[in-house]
């Protein structure tokens, strides 16, 4: 029998005073029970119980080890049960990375929204572009966008995607021209995200025709708001995600191009350390954050 089971033979023979009625309340026979209690004596190297034909004590040791034993198996217990409240309803402190950017113009505005709807969680987001290493740095889960995994023992779901659209402002087009086919884009300034993983080279796909293309500019910038801001002084043309742009595009401050040529979609991931005994807190966040992304997106992934 395992150590833990024994011990609680153990505390359970103190109490009622009898190998029988420990062994009626643990559903075991009497020789089961005796085993047990035998097999912890032996690996204790010492003598716990003495036990006669009529009457059953604890020896000196014994005392002295069954108080360390209640004292062991209260905190078990008390464990036990944090760990069936956690299980039950999302709570605790829920440490998140998220991208700068995206979290900003997409989720942080509906954060209230999710803590009021789980009260018993705490936040800490900490926005930052970098990839952080979820279990050195103590974080529950971490939001990225785009397909490269830097350590592939995290698990990953999908829980959206950015759609891209190419856009500038119609002083700039009307300035330099409007590209009509990705290899028109050589002949113009291109403000590139540095981030992106293809800042140098844009992919555009129409029908069944994937177009690789090589663009330059002279500025590139690891804030896709910076994008923004060069494209809407006219500065260039860009690659940026619709969300960040939409009521720039619906105010007609920015024109999308190449409307019948599509940018592959970047598909941000939830990634967290393991598949076994997720935390409500952590299922919680990953469901709120998917659900957001589809309000933005459309589908739902």
């Amino acid at each position: 029998m395992e150590t833990l089971s024994a011990l609680r033979l153990f505390r359970t023979i103190a109490d009622q005073g009898s190998f029988a009625a420990a062994a009626r309340t643990a559903g075991l026979s009497p020789a089961a029970v005796s085993k047990a209690i035998g097999e912890l004596e032996a690996g204790l190297g010492t003598r716990l119980l003495n036990r006669t034909t009529r009457k059953l004590s604890l020896t000196e040791a014994g005392t002295l080890y069954l108080e360390q034993v209640r004292r062991a198996l209260s905190d078990l217990d008390e464990a036990r049960d944090q760990l069936a409240s956690l299980n039950a309803e999302p709570s605790g402190l829920l440490r998140v990375s998220a991208p700068m950017t995206s979290s900003l113009v997409l989720l942080t505005e509906r954060i209230p929204e999710f803590l009021d709807r789980y009260p018993k969680i705490s936040l800490d987001l900490d926005l930052n572009d970098r990839r952080v290493d979820l279990v050195r740095d103590g974080f529950d889960l971490a939001l990225r966008g785009g397909q490269r995994l830097d350590d592939t023992t995290l698990v990953t779901r999908k829980v959206g995607a950015l759609c891209h659209v190419l856009c500038a402002a119609p002083a700039y087009l009307a300035r330099k021209g409007t590209p009509a086919a990705p290899q028109d884009l050589s002949e113009h300034e291109c403000v590139r995200f540095s981030l992106s993983g293809h800042a140098d080279e844009w992919t555009f796909q129409r029908g069944g025709e994937t177009v690789s293309q090589k663009v330059r500019g002279r500025y590139q910038v690891s804030s896709s708001l910076a994008v923004r801001d060069a494209l809407r002084a006219g500065f260039g043309l860009s690659l940026i995600p619709r969300a960040y742009v939409a009521g720039d595009l619906a105010a007609g401050r920015l024109v999308q191009v190449m409307a019948d040529w599509t940018a592959p979609d970047v598909v941000v991931n939830a990634l967290y350390p393991s598949r076994r005994h997720v935390p409500p807190k952590v299922r919680a966040f990953i469901d709120f954050a998917a659900d957001v992304l589809h309000e933005h997106r459309g589908t739902r992934s």
